[in-house]
C-alpha cells in the first residue's frame, strides 16, 4: 500500500494563546489520531517545530490520496476548523524500512 506525506497547519479556529494541547477539541483529535496508528494508517507523526504556525507531519499508509482525504476530513480538528491540510505527497520510500 502507498505511502503519503501529509502536511497539516492550523486553521482559521486555532487560538494562538493557546499551547496544542489546550486547543478546543484536543481529546477528540487526539482520540481520532491515536485510533489511525491503531489501524495502521498513520506511522508516524507529530508537530513540527521552528515555524511561525502550529503544523504537523504525519506519514501515513492509504489505497490513493482520495481515501485519505476523506479519512483526515473525519478529524475532529479537520471538521471544526482547528487544522488544516496544505500539502499531501505520494512518497517512494528508497531507504530504511516502514512496517
Amino acid at each position: 500500500m502507498p505511502f503519503f506525506v501529509v502536511i497539516n497547519e492550523q486553521g482559521p479556529h486555532w487560538e494562538d494563546k493557546r499551547p496544542m494541547r489546550e486547543q478546543k477539541g484536543w481529546a477528540e483529535h487526539a482520540t481520532f489520531m491515536d485510533g489511525l496508528e491503531s489501524d495502521h494508517v498513520v506511522v508516524l507523526g507529530g508537530p513540527l517545530r521552528n515555524y511561525p504556525k502550529h503544523r504537523a507531519l504525519l506519514v501515513v499508509r492509504a489505497p490513493s490520496e482520495e481515501i485519505l482525504r476523506e479519512r483526515l476530513s473525519e478529524d475532529p480538528w479537520m471538521r471544526t476548523g482547528i487544522l488544516r491540510t496544505i500539502d499531501i505527497y505520494l512518497w517512494e520510500v528508497l531507504l530504511g524500512k516502514l512496517s
